[in-house]
């Protein structure tokens, strides 16, 4: 069981990666840093769910974690081969250029 301080300081740093994956999203315009900030929120929400589970005592919040982590690998495999696709037809990778899968 986690005490109440190190559970805020958990907090405040899941918050904070959080805060800078939605600020990549919105700034940046590559593909590839984009899928990265979305992963580095997804992993902001895990540590929150496993800190949460911690603090109450409880496995549900590991196991949604471990759930969420799955997600993330098959989002990462789909984003990674359409990225290839684009690349390999020789189009520039801009996120607001990609409206279409066309070549």
């Amino acid at each position: 069981m986690l005490s109440q301080g190190i559970f805020s300081y958990i907090l405040l740093v899941s918050a904070f990666l959080f805060t800078l994956g939605a600020l990549g999203v919105l700034i940046r315009r590559n593909p590839l840093v984009v899928f990265m900030c979305i992963e580095l929120m997804l992993n902001s929400v895990n540590l929150t769910l496993v800190a949460y589970s911690r603090y109450l005592d409880s496995e549900e919040g590991q196991i949604f974690a471990f759930m969420v982590i799955v997600v993330a690998a098959a989002e990462v495999v789909v984003g990674l081969a359409l990225l290839t696709r684009v690349f390999r037809s020789g189009r520039e990778l801009d996120v607001d250029d990609l409206d279409e899968m066309k070549q």
